[in-house]
């Protein structure tokens, strides 16, 4: 059996194999916006650079900035958000007279927001939060309509108002706020590599990438580290992270850039791949809304400020608890808030 048959193999395992995702990704969700093809046809992008593939969008697909990480010089602290508020203006009136909340979501992040095929319900840390969010603005048994967005669409979806928000594990960074406004940091990841735990000559974020294809998203902070500092990989982009790790278990491609967290569930879903050398980045994962719902910004920092008090017994500790602490150990507790005005 080959490297990459056997790799295949190993990964056919619980929900989270390539089987399950092929079954994953048939599946619909209620009021979905985007679903995203397992396969997607490769082809070379207009414009990228030397040794880029990515996946082609369609006719149509927006030109979206680059995600510099948090660390960016031109902003210090990107992650400074709006006092809380739970005061109800105009956005928040608009949800509740509307009678739901409209969110973009994942549904094939294990641990974070992904499909679990026992319930056929979306499950995870993210989806814990937005249950939370959801029970504050409109009230006990809120009804809820989850989108699902790839990576590179989660910005449009928010600016347009196709969404009331975006809770997807999505780091906030220099760039991204220029476009969109962020709630205050619920969890803190940085950019790894993810690798075949056998047959791989890849070492870390270094020159052992030269020749390599090393996968992440479009629109992603991997992306960004990867046009800066390609090491001679060769990049391969996708819409959504999910598609790396299949691919990675296809030998398709030889390691995978993503948030370590991400990284973490992929590991817990195929444990022939782990995380190799140290985090390149340090970004904080916030809740994304349009620049102009500034009470709702509000209404959220005031909801993330109730899920983290309560030290051991808060919101944030039981979800940490049940989703991420086997996977992602040792983390204390969550980020604290940091405010711009």
């Amino acid at each position: 059996m080959s490297g990459a048959a056997g790799r295949l193999t190993r990964g056919l395992r619980g929900w989270g194999g390539v089987g399950a995702m092929a079954g994953a990704c048939a599946l619909a969700l209620t009021a979905a916006l985007v679903l995203v093809p397992c396969e997607p046809t490769m082809d070379a992008s207009p414009g990228s650079p030397p040794g880029t593939a990515t996946v082609a969008d369609g006719p149509g697909a927006p030109d979206l900035a680059r995600a510099r990480p948090a660390s960016d010089e031109t902003c210090a602290h990107p992650e400074a958000s709006l006092r809380p508020s739970t005061a109800a203006g105009p956005a928040v009136r608009r949800i509740q007279e509307r009678g739901y909340l409209v969110v973009g979501v994942d549904q094939d992040s294990y641990l974070w927001g992904y499909r679990d095929p026992n319930t056929n319900q979306l499950a995870g840390f993210d989806i814990d939060l937005v249950k939370a969010i959801a029970r504050d603005i409109l009230g006990p048994d809120p009804r809820i309509v989850y989108r699902t967005v790839p990576t590179d669409q989660r910005i449009p979806a928010v600016r347009s108002h196709e969404v009331d928000m975006v809770v997807r594990t999505m780091s906030i960074t220099c760039d991204r706020i220029q476009q969109v406004a962020f709630s205050t940091a619920y969890f803190e990841a940085g950019q790894q590599l993810l690798v075949p735990r056998t047959g791989t000559t890849v070492t870390g974020f270094d020159d052992s990438l030269r020749g390599k294809r090393v996968c992440t998203a479009s629109g992603s902070t991997g992306e960004a580290l990867l046009d800066a500092e390609p090491h001679g990989a060769r990049i391969v982009l996708v819409a959504n992270q999910i598609d790396c790790l299949v691919r990675l278990q296809l030998g398709q491609v030889d390691a995978v850039l993503t948030d370590n967290a991400l990284a973490a569930g992929q590991a817990a879903q195929d444990p022939a791949v782990h995380l190799i050398g140290q985090p390149l980045t340090h970004e904080p994962y916030g809740v994304a809304m349009n620049l102009g719902d500034t009470d709702l910004i509000r209404r959220v920092d005031a909801v993330l400020d109730a899920y983290r008090a309560g030290g051991a017994h808060s919101p944030w500790t039981r979800a940490y608890d049940k989703w991420l602490a086997h996977d992602l150990p040792g983390i204390s507790g969550p980020p604290a808030p940091l405010y711009k005005d």
